[in-house]
């Protein structure tokens, strides 16, 4: 029996293994890097060791080092949760080499469905549907649009789709450096990219004595840059026939490699309903809670059961319900995703299950993946469990860095997504529309109007000599009758809204929003009759941020200087850094070069995404800073286009 544990990870999937872990009395080592030295799993689990230096290359990613961690640790067993080394079966051998058990598929199962390319081939003898790659030599615009992948890794790293041939070569060698810099593996193949396909799963489960479970079906097509957003089980739509499809060829697809452990056999559904094999991911799955709660299982338990030699059940329990999860990104949607890094000062979802990486008070960096949590919810039905999870998310507090809840909060409740008719490109489809600044074309004043006033409002109590409240809890007192102003930026670097108020005979009232009556205004809470109806809002200042949440959603502001720096000015045609993270290729081009607008010249990596910085205008390349491996702070000079001839 397993009676300590090493997690092979951080975040959040170490938090969660270690939950598992406490609740069968399983004794926890975590590992650390020194950007992770106060982080939660370190100092949730029972031993912490420290892996030296930030970058995954130097911690996480070093496998002698967490077999000597363990070793240290007096562990027995090894569970690697989900990326890292998850899926290297040299890990996996290492960690049974030094007399420890490995909680996850044996090796030679991993080896197998390590490269896609590989794994087709073995797919192909067992059965399974397939897609036929294309020689990109042979590729013609018949056969567009195509879609690039690396052989090696996942999370749409390497990934490119391709709608015009000329466009094939650059795309291909974007592809293979990417997939070089990311699994040290520049293998890339071809295959037709399908319009309208839907992103379906079939959870697995095996024991070492022949039994293999297939809990169902999981819908992950809602997706960024080829990334899951949001998830669902059981996938709607799919009629018996379907489903039998896909549990069958997963079922297979297990077998024909002695899977052991936890497992996801993913296929892409086509909109003319017919199945073919994408991947088989050898570890668990980050979307697997869904499955856990409509089974009413726990994944990382049963995972450490087999790997103590124990049995399945002839047959998994009956499926009850419908789930649904949505990743929470420290990121901002409507300016290509860019990750955002600060102090998560409050992160609070009540109502609902949240996975969650952070803790209040706890430092977003650059180094890791940008996910903060994964929230789910569960009902009995597909509508009541959307319904739950947006609400939820509207309702929730969450101070700090910039991130996707807004998004999801829509696409929750599009009809399109309502109606269960999502495919793969639903987002890059729907995006302007999704992240689009709310209106009101009623002339009321909109959400955005009465959270800053809220904000003003919360401001002005905050200042010595001014009582707490107006209406039923109080009056002000010591506020000038003169008409005060204060101004915002709703972020991310959005709107700047100026704030107008005065104190009247008839107490407080907003300029140039006649409908609005202030009830109360105290420091951390102000409440407005909008119209007659009555609206609270709770306000939370940290720094210059004003962090204003409502039952109908919240907005981040920016308290602005009264008199702006004038040195904060930037030179025309300076390209900054818009994040911190290291410069990772540099296109070629040279001081005094021609750039034309949108032209790549230079991709930083930042929380294990690329981002590419492009030329703002035609003009000349007058300054160019950049040079591979830096690693620069946001704001930093990267390059000067001059606009013009």
């Amino acid at each position: 029996m397993i009676r300590s544990l090493l997690v092979a990870n951080r975040a959040e999937i170490a938090r969660r293994i270690l939950r598992t872990c406490r609740d069968l009395g399983i004794a926890t080592v975590a590992v650390h890097s020194d950007a992770d030295a106060g982080a939660p799993h370190a100092r949730e689990a029972d031993t912490a060791v420290r892996l030296p230096g930030d970058a995954p290359a130097d911690t996480y990613l070093r496998g002698d080092l967490l077999v000597r961690a363990a070793l240290a640790a007096g562990a027995d067993a090894v569970h690697p949760g989900y990326g890292f080394l998850s899926e290297h079966a040299d890990f996996a051998r290492a960690v049974r080499d030094a007399g420890l058990l490995w909680v996850g598929p044996p090796p030679e199962a991993m080896e197998a469905m390590a490269s896609k390319t590989r794994a087709k081939e073995i797919m192909r003898k067992a059965g399974v549907p397939l897609l036929d790659a294309i020689d990109p030599a042979e590729a013609t615009a018949d056969d567009l649009p195509l879609l690039v992948k690396a052989a090696a890794g996942g999370g749409g790293r390497g990934m490119r789709v391709v709608r015009e041939l000329a466009a094939l070569p650059a795309e291909l060698d974007s592809a293979r450096a990417e997939a070089a810099s990311a699994f040290g593996d520049g293998e890339i193949f071809m295959e037709p990219y399908m319009e309208g396909a839907r992103h379906v799963e079939v959870q697995v489960l095996a024991d070492a004595h022949g039994t293999v479970w297939t809990l169902g079906t999981r819908d992950c097509s809602l997706q960024r840059r080829h990334q899951k957003v949001i998830e669902e089980a059981p996938a709607p739509g799919l009629n018996e026939e379907l489903r039998r499809t896909l549990a069958e060829s997963a079922a297979n697809a297990a077998r024909a490699i002695g899977y052991e452990g936890a497992g996801t056999v993913e296929f892409l559904v086509s909109s003319a309903g017919r199945a073919y094999f994408l991947e088989m991911n050898t570890r668990l799955q980050v979307e697997h809670p869904v499955t856990e709660e409509i089974y009413g299982l726990d994944l990382v338990a049963l995972q450490l059961r087999i790997a103590e030699g124990e049995r399945l059940d002839a047959e998994p329990p009956a499926p009850r319900g419908h789930a649904v999860e949505a990743r929470l990104y420290a990121e901002d949607p409507a300016r290509d995703w860019r990750p955002q890094t600060g102090i998560m000062h409050r992160l609070e979802i009540p109502g609902l299950r949240v996975d969650s990486g952070p803790a209040d008070g706890d430092a977003i960096g650059v180094h890791y993946d940008p996910m903060l949590a994964k929230v789910i919810a569960v009902a009995p039905t597909r509508a009541e469990a959307v319904r739950r999870l947006a609400h939820g998310l509207e309702r929730a507090r969450i101070h700090g860095p910039v991130t996707n809840r807004e998004l999801l909060v829509r696409v929750l409740r599009h009809p399109e997504f309502e109606a269960a008719r999502m495919d793969t490109g639903f987002l890059e489809r729907r995006l302007a529309e999704l992240t689009a600044a709310a209106s009101d074309d009623d002339g009321a004043a909109s959400p955005a109007e009465l959270a800053a006033l809220a904000a003003a409002l919360a401001d002005a109590a905050r200042r010595p000599g001014t009582a707490t409240v107006a209406g039923r809890l109080g009056g002000w007192r010591n506020v000038p009758s003169q008409p005060q102003s204060r101004s915002y930026r709703a972020e991310p670097g959005g709107t700047e809204y100026e704030v107008r108020y005065r104190l009247t005979r008839d107490g407080l009232h907003a300029e140039g929003l006649p409908d609005v009556r202030v009830l109360g205004a105290a420091a951390e809470s102000v409440v407005l009759d909008v119209a007659g109806v009555r609206r609270t809002f709770e306000v939370t200042a940290h720094g210059d941020r004003r962090y204003v949440d409502t039952p109908r959603g919240g907005h981040v502001f920016t308290a602005l200087p009264r008199f702006p720096d004038p040195t904060a000015r930037a030179e025309p045609g300076s390209l900054l850094a818009p994040m911190p993270g290291t410069v990772v290729r540099v296109a070629e081009v040279a001081v005094g070069d021609r750039v034309e607008p949108g032209q790549p010249l230079l991709w930083l990596e930042a929380m294990k995404m690329e981002h590419r910085v492009t030329a703002p205008a035609a003009g000349v390349l007058t300054a160019l800073h950049a040079t591979t491996g830096r690693q620069v702070e946001v704001g930093a000079l990267l390059a000067v286009v001059a606009a013009g001839e």
